[in-house]
């Protein structure tokens, strides 16, 4: 039961918001944990018992440590079985299978005839997401920067609130657990605001990415049969599908919330205005990089190992060749957990490694580049070199989006081979195009959505905040734009023959 699919739409949502409404204040977050309980069954059946022992666990392992108090050496240990625990049962359940290929391809070729079985796993629909607050919420603890919740509901809410358990955002314990548990009653003004943010996702989602969905599918999985031009278009379509997808989620995801009065943290911010690699994931999927900056980068910064190369380096190599080091130490766990967290294949570890080099890139470059502003005069924030910049790191996007939705490392090289044999670029205007499911009106419906979503964008990155002056607007124009939403979803949005519904891309995750 997707976020973008009627059972959720026009049946659990409404349901479990005419419930929460009419509960008493107190007896809300009761209401919510069960609908999300039930939405989590609805997704995985009896998987669910993961998350019922990950939300005991965690509650009853935070409270251990709290009642450690200055037992430092009790509470070290408390604070690694937890999290040891939380990311044990991931890497078996997700990656036990990967690790099993790579001892048998090791075996393989030192001559070894048998070969240990794949086995068959059932992982339960947003493991990933809730595995990373759980071990933020222990870790912050551990710290000492969160007091451990004696409230078994409000944590296993932070775990398991229904919008947010395909694909996020990832939220820590202190942003949104107390606000799960208010019992605020919905207003006509959350309501109006909570629809209309679900409209704009499924504007985003059925009537861009799942079109984006058949020409992505055919370029991908016969890339065999494709090069020059052809290539680019796939990674192109691809970025597009997948930034119209997972922000279009996203939308639905926060909408859904706060109709319930509940901020969740946003994921995008204008990613395509990015002027370099680092910022465009400072935009991008940003609850990630905040828990990855958090609970990885900072520590290991902070870390006795970085803090020995700091002394050692510094007295021999000088500051440069000191942050180097560091921000290599500091990056490579971040970017490897990247890459591994997506799922278990090297073409995800590659996408992982791919941005640590081209962060380590800026992290070296960067005296050259203040020493070649000095001294040309040349003005970084002028309009031709900023241009210059955001198409460069399409360029770095679009490729690492090339490999990420590769079938594999392998298909990924070989397709980024074959876009520089027989470019050919009439066939992105010869009827080609044409030819991969999506006629000429499906064409028109993908670029001019994409033109609204990216004006939308602009505006935004212009501080223009579309939402509020929506709101100056008289009562008829600012029901105009919601009833606008609506028949565009409903026209242009692409369900019915000939159409396969497209599962969430990040639910897979």
């Amino acid at each position: 039961m997707g976020y973008n699919t009627l059972p959720y739409l026009v049946l659990f949502l409404p349901l479990s918001l005419i419930i929460y409404q009419v509960s008493g204040r107190n007896n809300r977050k009761y209401v919510l944990l069960i609908f999300s309980w039930i939405y989590f069954f609805l997704c995985s059946k009896k998987l669910i018992v993961y998350l019922l022992l990950t939300s005991a666990g965690v509650w009853l392992d935070g409270l251990a440590m709290q009642k450690a108090g200055g037992r430092k050496h009790l509470k070290t240990a408390l604070a690694v079985l937890g999290v040891g625990a939380l990311f044990g049962v991931l890497l078996y359940l997700k990656y036990t299978n990967f690790f099993i290929d790579i001892v048998n391809t090791v075996m393989a070729g030192r001559g070894a005839g048998a070969a240990i079985p794949l086995r068959h796993m059932l992982v339960p629909i947003g493991i990933s997401f809730y595995t990373l607050e759980a071990a933020g919420y222990l870790l912050e603890v551990y710290w000492g920067r969160q007091e451990a919740d004696p409230d078994f509901v409000r944590v296993a809410l932070f775990l398991g609130f229904f919008p947010q358990t395909m694909e996020g955002p990832i939220a820590r314990y202190q942003d949104t657990a107390h606000q799960l548990t208010g019992g605020k009653p919905v207003t006509e003004q959350q309501l109006f605001d909570g629809v209309t943010r679900i409209l704009w996702g499924m504007f985003k989602k059925i009537v861009i990415a799942d079109r984006l969905s058949l020409i992505v599918t055919e370029l991908y999985r016969n890339y065999a049969a494709y090069n020059g031009i052809m290539i680019p278009a796939a990674a192109v379509t691809y970025t597009m599908q997948l930034y119209m997808e997972f922000s279009g989620v996203m939308d639905i995801v926060i909408g859904s919330a706060g109709i319930f009065g509940i901020a969740l943290p946003e994921n995008f911010r204008q990613p395509f205005f990015s002027q370099s690699a680092s910022e465009f994931w400072r935009r991008w999927h940003i609850s990630l990089g905040v828990w990855l900056k958090t609970y990885l980068f900072y520590p290991v910064t902070t870390s006795g190992m970085t803090k020995k190369w700091n002394r050692f380096a510094g007295k021999k190599f000088g500051k440069y060749i000191t942050k180097i080091g560091t921000s290599f130490l500091a990056l490579t766990p971040v970017w490897l957990f990247n890459g591994l967290w997506h799922g278990a294949s090297w073409h995800y570890i590659f996408y992982g490694v791919y941005y640590l080099v081209l962060l380590m890139i800026e992290v070296i470059l960067e005296p050259a580049k203040k020493s070649f502003y000095k001294k040309t005069g040349f003005k970084k924030n002028g309009r031709f070199w900023t241009v210059f910049r955001i198409l460069r790191t399409w360029l770095i996007i679009f490729t690492g989006e090339l490999f990420f939705r590769a079938e594999s490392l392998r298909a990924g090289i070989a397709m980024f081979r074959s876009g520089f044999h027989h470019i050919g670029i009439q066939r992105l205007w010869d009827g080609t195009l044409l030819k991969m499911g999506l006629d000429q009106a499906d064409w028109l419906v993908i670029l001019a959505g994409i033109a609204v979503v990216f004006a939308a964008d602009l505006l935004k990155e212009k501080n223009f905040d579309i939402k509020a002056s929506l709101a100056k607007k008289s009562l008829p124009v600012r029901w105009a734009a919601f009833y606008g939403l609506i028949f565009a979803v409903l026209i242009f949005g692409a369900y019915g023959p000939g159409y396969q519904p497209v599962d969430l891309i990040y639910a897979g995750f």
